[in-house]
């Protein structure tokens, strides 16, 4: 979908992926024991992750002299994420029947990537998308649970050690993302809960541009997104034609 320009979490592209039902018990034991692989403790976490119910999730990225922040509490088919950078802001509110965008001027055009014409349509409506098409699906994938997936590494290519915060004992995963054609090379470091349960806390992602920081925080918390009136929506159809 060219029209809604998805922005990203980090400083590097993502692929948003769905959450697949994993057997969790004897995963978790074995992320714990004295001296797991990355393998071991990637499985484990993806594992008691599919398992949860929610989570609220915070990111905030540098680049140069420009700062983005996330705040976004999400559930398996519902949430609510608020993107804001500098003067420009956005919202994307999930639940099961529609997906609905809204934001300032220059959040729509700068951040989602509509037109001067398209944001005019829009006003200070929301955009409805229904679910099944494919503007729900895509916005969807970002503001429900399923965006702690995306951020999971891959086990090549990541190592994985221990340390202490606080005198509280977390795995710390590394890995390294490769260059594209837009983003230089960049260093990531995931931080994870050691033992029961096994559950990211904290990404930081730094490369030669700047960095970000994505939190993960109270896990099953309840998410009730606040929905917009049917007499303050517009459909996707009358903005994109």
């Amino acid at each position: 979908m060219n029209q809604l320009r998805r922005y990203r979490l980090d400083l590097i592209s993502v692929v948003l992926c769905t959450l697949a039902a994993v057997v969790v018990t004897p995963l978790v034991a074995q992320a714990a024991t004295k001296n797991p692989t990355a393998s071991a403790v990637l499985k484990a976490t993806e594992a008691v992750v599919a398992k949860q119910s929610s989570v609220h999730v915070t990111h905030l990225s540098k680049s140069g002299s420009n700062t983005t922040s996330i705040v976004a509490d999400v559930a398996k088919d519902s949430g609510t994420e608020t993107i804001t950078s500098g003067s420009e802001h956005v919202t994307i509110i999930v639940t099961p029947k529609y997906v609905y965008l809204s934001g300032n001027s220059t959040g729509l055009t700068s951040l989602m990537g509509l037109t001067a014409a398209q944001q005019k349509k829009v006003g200070a409506h929301s955009i409805s998308m229904k679910s099944g098409t494919s503007p729900y699906s895509e916005l969807a994938a970002s503001a429900t649970i399923s965006l702690v997936d995306a951020v999971m590494p891959a086990a090549s290519g990541t190592t994985v050690s221990t340390a202490k915060i606080d005198n509280i004992k977390y795995y710390e995963l590394k890995w390294t993302i490769k260059a594209t054609s837009t983003q230089p090379k960049a260093a990531s470091v995931m931080t994870i809960s050691f033992g029961k349960p096994s559950l990211p806390v904290k990404e930081t992602i730094t490369n030669k541009d700047g960095s970000a920081s994505t939190s993960f925080s109270k896990w099953g918390e309840r998410v009730s997104p606040v929905t917009p009136s049917s007499s303050s929506t517009v459909a996707y159809a009358k903005v994109f034609g």
